[in-house]
């Protein structure tokens, strides 16, 4: 019965990963395509997750709309806790105000925020600009020419390029991509020249190998491993110094006492060393706070994009 509801709930749009699910694997389905942070980040969670919960996590991956594909398909599943999302937080806070007009924020429950992510704007190998300044002075000789790769509409590297834009009063071209891999690629290859991506061990590791520019950071103050790339707010934007809030979902009308087992859960794993370590070595920080925690940030940062997105005035 279990396995025909959640099919007849739209659990079926899910369900296209290799291994086979059952009715007692937890489903953790992962918003963004394999091979970054936040793939990482989600199967060391998934697996530290099976003691506590007393059973397999299958991790799956649908990624689409900056999140909100798998947010909107989690909207639709019944609320018994076998299906959990990770995914940032900016399908809840931001779409709704920047993305299309059609962008509506999915009905789902917070259940636990895992880490915040600095995001890094780096020039790629198209770029003719060594530092910030570089880039502002190339885009104004070069109006909306300069190719600006995204995650996604509606995504934070989406908001920085708004911010960016407004502040100083340059144009740009918004490349939008399903996720960090395919965009990642064709930064590495030259087919954008600015690339807006979470921190991590990788892009960290391009840079010191010169294969990408690091040009700025959101974030409250600068990475260790990156110590000579200012933040945002250095450089005189600070409306773009935002950094990601990534966390785990859950379908809307969860239990109160199944979101507080999934949290305990996810903070047990969350003091884990492994899964810490990676945090840390990759320059994110794990989130610190429970579930009404998570709901009060996303309630904040959803009232105030509406505030800011309001009153700013358009791109020229």
């Amino acid at each position: 019965m279990r396995r025909r509801a959640w099919l007849a709930a739209g659990g079926a749009a899910l369900a296209g990963a290799a291994r086979a699910w059952s009715p007692e694997a937890l489903r953790l389905v992962v918003a963004y395509p394999p091979g970054g942070i936040s793939d990482r980040v989600a199967r060391l969670l998934a697996r530290g997750l099976e003691a506590p919960l007393g059973g397999a996590v299958v991790v799956d991956h649908r990624p689409g709309a900056g999140g909100g594909v798998a947010l909107r398909a989690l909207a639709r599943l019944p609320a018994d806790g076998r299906t959990l999302v990770f995914c940032a937080i900016s399908p809840l806070a931001l779409s709704p105000y920047l993305g299309p007009p059609a962008a509506a924020a999915p009905l789902v429950t917070p259940v636990a925020g895992v880490m915040r992510t600095p995001l890094l704007l780096v020039g790629t190998p198209a770029l003719e600009a060594d530092d910030f300044p570089g880039l502002l002075a190339a885009a104004r000789a070069r109006p909306g020419e300069l190719r600006w790769a995204t995650s996604g509409v509606g995504t934070i590297g989406h908001l920085v390029l708004e911010q960016v834009c407004r502040t100083e009063r340059i144009a740009v071209a918004h490349v939008p991509y399903a996720g960090g891999g395919p965009q990642l690629q064709d930064a590495l290859a030259g087919r954008v020249e600015l690339l807006s991506t979470n921190l991590a061990p990788l892009q960290i590791d391009y840079v010191h190998a010169g294969r990408f520019t690091p040009l700025a950071l959101g974030a409250p103050h600068r990475a260790a491993a990156l110590p000579r790339v200012p933040t945002f707010a250095e450089l005189g934007c600070p409306e773009a110094n935002r950094d990601s809030l990534f966390g785990v979902f859950a379908p809307p009308g969860t239990p109160a006492a199944t979101v507080r087992r999934l949290q305990g859960a996810c903070a047990g794993v969350l003091a884990q060393p492994a899964l810490a370590e990676l945090l840390l070595a990759s320059g994110n920080l794990p989130y610190a706070g429970g579930s009404d925690d998570f709901a009060d940030e996303i309630g904040r940062q959803s009232a105030a994009n509406r505030r800011a997105f309001g009153a700013l005035p358009a791109r020229p």
